[in-house]
């Protein structure tokens, strides 16, 4: 049987605004499973994200990663746990004045906390390591290149070669593919898959067009107003299961094109 590298137990959250973003999710996801989380914007599907990662503490419920309370950590040991779960925005979050190595070697900064670390001052091993995930994702010989410079396809490869330098046994993708043309969405989503069926690596990925999901997960979360309302394969999403998870059309990657 496969073990659980995630799990929440009647997750519920709610912003100091009122806004109830989680109303009492309860899931899991086994190790190296590849789950994509479906659901109009405003339906929690970051707020679950974060939960997991630890960047937000639920205002009741519990939040495992394996064996750990992620909800109950605090200090260095929540930072640590950071380290080890991945995550990748919409909008990459790459430092634009800096070259494209500098952005991946930032990933380093959860596990190598040492002085010279934050003074942008890496070892050589970790610069080849860096240079080695850029090769991974197609951007080798862009290494030098300043991060504003880049088309948004290729800063969110350099996002997950960044994501890739933590050495996470979870990665977290927030809408990946949102703002990035058909084309660009396909590569990007490519990467997660063969990061999944190559390295074993567990992916959860909010996802906003129905036909990626089923393209590439192995497991649905369909998600509307704080609440998990499918949970199953990709054809298992019919027409019902489809109108209970979105209250308008389900957007679909071919309409953007």
């Amino acid at each position: 049987m496969s073990t659980l590298a995630a799990r929440t137990v009647s997750l519920h959250l709610r912003y100091p605004d009122g806004t109830r973003a989680l109303g009492g999710v309860t899931t899991s996801v086994a190790s190296g499973e590849f789950v994509a989380v479906l659901g109009p914007s405003g339906a929690g599907k970051s707020t679950l994200l974060r939960c997991i990662s630890g960047a937000l503490s639920p205002t009741e419920g519990e939040v495992w990663f394996g064996d750990t309370r992620v909800d109950l950590l605090r200090g260095e040991a929540r930072r640590a746990h950071r380290a080890r779960v991945a995550m990748i925005f919409q909008q990459f979050h790459l430092v634009p004045r800096l070259s494209v190595l500098n952005n991946v070697l930032a990933g380093s900064l959860g596990r190598d906390r040492s002085p010279r670390t934050w003074l942008r001052s890496f070892p050589a091993h970790s610069k080849a390591e860096a240079r080695q995930h850029l090769a991974r994702v197609g951007l080798g010989d862009l290494a030098e290149r300043r991060a504003d410079q880049l088309s948004g396809g290729q800063k969110q490869r350099v996002a997950i070669a960044r994501a890739l330098c933590q050495h996470p046994e979870m990665l977290l993708a927030d809408e990946p593919i949102a703002a990035l043309d058909p084309r660009s969405a396909t590569a990007v989503m490519d990467l997660l898959a063969a990061l999944h069926a190559d390295d074993g690596m567990t992916v959860i990925a909010n996802l906003h067009h129905v036909d990626v999901a089923t393209q590439y997960a192995q497991r649905i979360l369909g998600v509307r107003d704080g609440r998990i309302v499918y949970d199953g394969p990709p054809d298992g999403l019919d027409e019902a299961t489809l109108l209970a998870i979105y209250p308008a059309a389900p957007p679909l990657l071919s309409e953007s094109a």
